[in-house]
């Protein structure tokens, strides 16, 4: 039999907190060998983009496949979503598949999550910290909820184009994390106050002079995935102790760091560590507290893979999903 969540059930039992323990140690396989991720396969087919992204976690016995599409027509011709993904769980000892799950809740808070990680191993750890948001999305929401949870957070700044999705972003988090959140007037703004910044827009171009950043920040790089766009100047990323959830993906996705090495400002020897170097202790994390610390990510199959086999476990204990026989 194989099970089937909707998004709805996903959502039931699927919590950030819980979500940030399985992608470190997801992270944690990957630094030190039991984790077997291939690089995903995508095909354009008309119209869209598919990629398939596989993995394997020993240590956690998950073993899975997600499914994801990205089809700009699809609001104006189809009434469906954008980017669409399925998680196809299987069982590692037989490898049928057991569970087949809406993948597009579950990727919004594992992405969140790897930030979490990264917030918790890399960020200073003083009380009544302040984060500073870039974005008023989804994922800017997914960002927020992962360093309140790992950190002790004061208030938080948040930053967007959109007034009214501004307006939204303090309502609604406000209310979900019990938290001050101002809306902040300038980018400039977020840099004087921010101890822990994310950045999670659509920007193609930086969203700030990286030399305003205070020492001792801590940034968490979502949002920019192509080599030519980039949410993060030369100038912050020459400054601070750079981490890649995978320098492999780094160097071949992302803008951030692929423009400042086209530019001859810095080389690839600027990756300080993978994220999963720095979980297991193989490589030093933050150091000293006037260090500038620098999380790039571009999501892993293996923060996929790890969330789903915790949303299956979860989902069985709640008995929810359908149960059918394929």
């Amino acid at each position: 039999m194989t099970l089937l969540l909707s998004r709805s059930d996903v959502t039931q039992v699927l919590d950030m907190a819980d979500c940030i323990d399985v992608v470190e140690k997801a992270f944690a396989e990957l630094a030190s060998g039991t984790a077997d991720l291939p690089v995903r396969i995508a095909i354009t087919p008309t119209g869209g983009w598919a990629a398939y992204m596989p993995a394997y976690l020993k240590g956690l016995g998950a073993l899975a496949c997600k499914v994801v599409t990205v089809y700009k027509s699809n609001p104006s011709k189809h009434h469906l979503p954008t980017t669409i993904g399925k998680v196809l769980l299987q069982d590692p000892e037989t490898g049928d598949v057991v569970c087949i799950m809406d993948g597009g809740y579950l990727t919004a808070v594992r992405t969140g999550a790897a930030s979490g990680v990264a917030t918790k191993h890399l960020a200073r750890d003083d009380k009544n910290q302040v984060a500073g948001i870039f974005g008023a999305g989804v994922q800017a929401r997914m960002q927020l909820w992962a360093v309140a949870v790992t950190r002790d957070l004061g208030r938080a700044m948040v930053y967007d184009v959109s007034a009214e999705a501004v307006d939204r972003f303090v309502g609604e988090m406000g209310g979900k994390l019990d938290l001050e959140i101002i809306a902040a007037d300038t980018s400039a703004s977020i840099l004087e106050h921010a101890d822990i910044i994310c950045t999670a827009t659509s920007s193609p171009t930086p969203l700030f002079d990286g030399r305003d950043v205070r020492p001792g920040t801590h940034i968490n790089g979502i949002g920019s995935h192509t080599p030519t766009a980039r949410e993060l100047d030369t100038a912050v990323v020459e400054r601070a102790k750079f981490i890649a959830d995978s320098a492999e993906a780094c160097l071949k996705e992302a803008g951030d760091l692929i423009i400042p090495i086209q530019e001859g400002a810095i080389s690839e020897a600027h990756i300080h560590a993978e994220l999963g170097e720095v979980v297991t202790g193989a490589k030093p994390a933050r150091e000293d507290d006037e260090e500038i610390t620098l999380f790039k990510s571009n999501g892993l199959a293996i923060q996929d893979v790890a969330s789903a086999k915790l949303v299956y476990d979860r989902a069985r204990q709640a008995g929810i999903g359908i149960e059918v026989e394929l």
